[in-house]
């Protein structure tokens, strides 16, 4: 490592600006280079400490987190990690954050000023280390342009450019779409654009807590032609609607007589995320088979990797996203380096390309 990631904490309350300042910097891969009280302050100084990454408290006096946000985007695109209350007001304003260029979040355990955030030490180091990774470029909304879908680079297997005009599913009876770091604006991209007569259910697993997904699915249903809802227990997925995995539980589906019925499991997480993609498209693997279409969008880790191969194995088709898209190009290069992806598409290309797989003969 050429120097430390030079990390700026933005939160009205010193005791906060404290805790979470001291937590980074005893983390010898951060230094933190500026402490300030709110987003009036954070704008002040953003060319004088010149941060890597910024933690945003939402809630601000003079100018809350979502106004410095946005001008942070407009002025210096910098990675913004938010730090929300876990209330539905919260969520829905971290959601917003996330849709105007936020890389991720962390909740705070127990209100504004939590004294027990050592219960997400860990997490805000993981989330401030990955978001010091990402390319500036990708941040502002409407940054990275519209194009055609990226050929997959070539690979032992499938992978390989043209694959999908070689292979047709004769029947397919589920789309599965997995992402993570970045996933909330690449979902906002796809969902919303596939059309409300989709021939099968989309079930969907983004990595996200307790608390949010409901909010998350609300915001896609009000924008979308198909019905957006959060997943339960008992509930049988249907054409037309798309089924967002609930925060803080896996999500996997059983057959009911012939009809497919998602399942909740609060079974421990898969490599740390619950909901987990593999759980999911194992579940799905050993249940449906190969009439299967699984996306693989924006993430860290490989999540989805593992399910993926056992789809493929059972001759599901498996698409990546695009390395030129991806706020975190993690879980698709997993997918892509284990030779299983039939195409890497662009993010703006994935709604048809999941049309045009879905529209079997």
């Amino acid at each position: 490592m050429t120097r430390k990631v030079r990390v700026m904490v933005v939160d009205d309350s010193a005791f906060m600006r404290k805790v979470i300042g001291d937590m980074l910097a005893s983390d010898q891969r951060f230094d933190v280079v500026a402490r300030v009280r709110d987003g009036e302050e954070a704008l002040q100084k953003l060319s004088e400490a010149d941060p890597d990454v910024i933690t945003m408290d939402v809630e601000m006096p003079r100018k809350n987190g979502l106004e410095a946000l946005k001008e942070i985007m407009e002025r210096r695109p910098t990675p913004v990690v938010m730090v929300s209350s876990l209330t539905k007001e919260g969520a829905e304003v971290t959601l917003q954050a996330l849709s105007l260029g936020a890389v991720d979040f962390v909740t705070k355990p127990s209100g504004t000023i939590s004294l027990d955030m050592h219960k997400v030490e860990e997490e805000l180091r993981q989330k401030v280390w990955v978001a010091s990774t990402v390319d500036r470029s990708r941040l502002k909304p409407g940054a990275v342009p519209r194009r055609k879908p990226v050929e997959a680079p070539k690979t032992s297997g499938a992978g390989l450019p043209g694959a999908s005009q070689r292979r047709k599913l004769q029947r397919v009876d589920l789309v599965l779409i997995a992402s993570s770091t970045g996933g909330p604006r690449a979902l906002q991209e796809v969902i919303p654009n596939l059309r409300g007569d989709f021939p099968c259910p989309i079930l969907v697993v983004q990595h996200m807590p307790k608390g949010f997904t409901a909010s998350f699915a609300q915001r896609l249903d009000d924008v979308s032609p198909l019905k957006v809802v959060e997943g339960y227990d008992g509930l049988k997925p249907q054409k037309g609607m798309a089924i967002i995995a609930p925060g803080g539980y896996h999500m996997v589906v059983e057959r009911s007589g012939p009809d497919l019925v998602c399942r909740l499991s609060d079974a421990p997480p898969v490599r740390s995320v619950k909901p987990a993609a593999d759980m999911l498209f194992m579940s799905v693997a050993d249940v449906v088979g190969g009439s299967v279409v699984a996306a693989v969008l924006t993430g860290m880790g490989r999540d989805g990797a593992d399910g993926a191969l056992a789809l493929h194995s059972k001759g599901g088709v498996i698409l990546a996203e695009s390395p030129d898209t991806c706020v975190v190009y993690g879980m698709p290069r997993a997918v892509v380096e284990a030779g299983i992806a039939e195409e890497v598409v662009s993010l703006y290309d994935m709604p048809e390309a999941l049309h045009r797989w879905a529209a079997c003969p």
